[in-house]
């Protein structure tokens, strides 16, 4: 059934959305798999799913606070998303921990730093499923030099609400995220990506709905 939460007026442009910020790249063996900060704990289940699949040796787990998950992981996101990744058979040896990295470009500068020393050609960014196409426009143009695949949960919308919790902070995501594929490519933080007219409609639809917490000012 579909999450109660979700306006049934604007369900088709949640699902515009979602579908739009995913990347749908189809997950391959790389150098490294890099495990993005935040709220959702899903991003260390799906790189702990990953390594067992042999998709990479090494692990990065980058990320502080926000101050949505001050109160939710103490000792800084990267620290809880390696415990997690260790409760689920990862070994503690190839994970790598970033802990001070405070929003996605920090996140792919401070890892690359990390990994100066080695001879790294092919990275597998795993993230919260509306944060794909951005978190793939910025390490394309702050780390030019690797292939980037990216990957996250494959759940379906209506499977992912229930895991975080927050249906309205899940569409202000969506929308911020999707606001900052155009304005970070303008600020020259990101490379340029291609948006269909149907994401601009239903991002601006969801605007004029009220969902504009996370839209900053262009």
């Amino acid at each position: 059934m579909p999450d109660a939460g979700v306006p049934e007026e604007l369900r088709s442009e949640v699902e515009t959305l979602w579908d739009y910020n995913q990347m749908h790249h189809a997950p391959r063996p790389v150098d490294v798999g890099i495990g993005l900060g935040g709220h959702d704990l899903g991003v260390a289940d799906r790189i702990a799913e990953l390594y067992h699949d042999g998709m990479f040796p090494l692990i990065v787990f980058t990320g502080a606070n926000a101050p949505t998950t001050r109160e939710l992981f103490p000792r800084g996101e990267a620290m809880h998303f390696r415990e997690r990744a260790i409760e689920l058979g990862v070994p503690e040896d190839v994970i790598l921990v970033e802990p001070r990295a405070t929003n996605t470009g920090e996140n792919i500068d401070f890892t690359r730093a990390l990994l100066q020393d080695r001879d790294v050609r092919s990275v597998l960014l795993v993230s919260r499923p509306y944060q794909e196409r951005r978190s793939y426009a910025i390490c394309r143009k702050r780390w030019p030099a690797v292939e980037v695949i990216c990957g996250s949960r494959s759940l379906t919308l209506d499977d992912y609400l229930p895991s975080i919790g927050d249906v309205d902070r899940v569409i202000n995501m969506l929308v911020g995220d999707t606001q900052r594929i155009w304005v970070y490519a303008e600020k020259n933080w990101a490379i340029e990506q291609e948006m269909p007219a149907e994401v601009r409609k239903a991002y601006s639809r969801l605007v004029d709905a009220g969902y504009a917490r996370r839209v900053i000012a262009e």
